[in-house]
């Protein structure tokens, strides 16, 4: 079934963010097992590598991952219009463009985190995305400033120039970006969150829908920030500890238990489009399932030891799961 055009956040308040060598199309299939109503994200890839792609490999999904979120990098409007149309035409409910990512190598080439000091271009990239998503929401995924720039002016002008352009929402995560001195993963846990930023936004432009992310860890912090914008993205919490997905704000009762899940999972990954896939390559994204219980680790060591096995044996998930762990909910 098609996706409400207005995807985000309007249909999926609550969704998971792209994650880099952690968001791809098994780890989706396996998060949409969890939370039916989440929205879910591709992880990030350059626009050239959509065009120039002989296999289609970037924007592979399965029909159940919906609705879904092709996140684009890239600085060029003409580049991301011809990857935007490509996305499009490939099925996905929403195209997003970084503009938050603070690694050096996407720092030099100039797309990333680094574009906020640049929103006029960035407002070219959106309108030229645009064009090219036959109707589809054009988003923007950016922090709250870098390390340049981190008055509460200079994000209120981007997200106005961003609102002039048609951006149909702004994903923010609520630290800035330190361009120079630190790793992605530092820039993901040293600069400060400052949700207060993402609120004064909000406020300012009632208008435009906001999307809040970074360190948001319990449903109970889903909820408080729900009371002050109009949607939450999880990150590395959702992968770690992907039973949290299972009780977002508005999910449904009913939902499948843990051995379910599995079981699930067994029948994708013998599925006929994954001849030649290796099973860790499905089962890395399921090493939280039972995070928390004890008995979580027999969980992972199994895992790992049937991670060569081609995914056509996946039935020895089900011997992975230990005794004590068969009828946790």
């Amino acid at each position: 079934m098609a996706a409400d055009s207005s995807l985000f956040p309007a249909a999926c308040p609550v969704s998971v963010a792209p994650m880099m060598q952690r968001t791809d199309r098994h780890c989706r299939y396996f998060h949409r097992l969890l939370a039916p109503e989440a929205g879910l994200y591709t992880e990030m890839v350059h626009a050239q590598a959509v065009i120039h792609s002989t296999d289609g490999r970037f924007l592979r999904h399965h029909p159940a991952e919906r609705p879904l979120a092709l996140q684009l990098g890239g600085s060029e409007p003409e580049t991301l219009a011809e990857a935007t149309a490509l996305g499009t035409q490939a099925g996905f409910d929403e195209i997003n463009l970084n503009v938050g990512c603070p690694s050096s190598r996407v720092k030099a080439g100039r797309f990333g985190a680094c574009l906020m000091h640049e929103p006029e271009r960035v407002a070219d990239c959106v309108r030229a995305m645009r064009k090219g998503a036959a109707g589809r929401p054009v988003t923007v995924k950016t922090r709250i400033g870098t390390n340049h720039r981190q008055e509460f002016s200079h994000l209120l002008a981007f997200a106005r120039a961003m609102q002039e352009a048609g951006v149909a929402a702004l994903i923010v995560h609520a630290r800035i970006a330190v361009l120079e001195g630190l790793s992605p993963k530092e820039n993901r846990n040293v600069p400060p969150l400052r949700y207060e930023f993402v609120y004064r936004l909000k406020q300012a432009m009632p208008d435009l829908p906001i999307v809040i992310n970074g360190g948001v860890c319990a449903n109970s912090e889903i909820e408080s920030h729900l009371q002050c914008v109009d949607g939450v993205m999880l990150g590395r919490a959702a992968y770690s500890n992907p039973w949290l997905l299972t009780a977002l704000p508005g999910a449904s009762r009913q939902r499948r238990t843990r051995v379910q899940v599995v079981e699930a999972m067994v029948e994708y990954a013998r599925q006929r489009d994954q001849r030649g896939v290796r099973l860790g390559a499905i089962t890395r994204h399921m090493a939280g399932l039972y995070s928390g219980k004890p008995g979580a680790g027999d969980w992972r060591r199994a895992l790992a030891r049937h991670a060569p096995a081609p995914a056509s044996e996946a039935r020895v998930l089900l011997d992975c799961v230990p005794d004590r762990l068969r009828y946790a909910a």
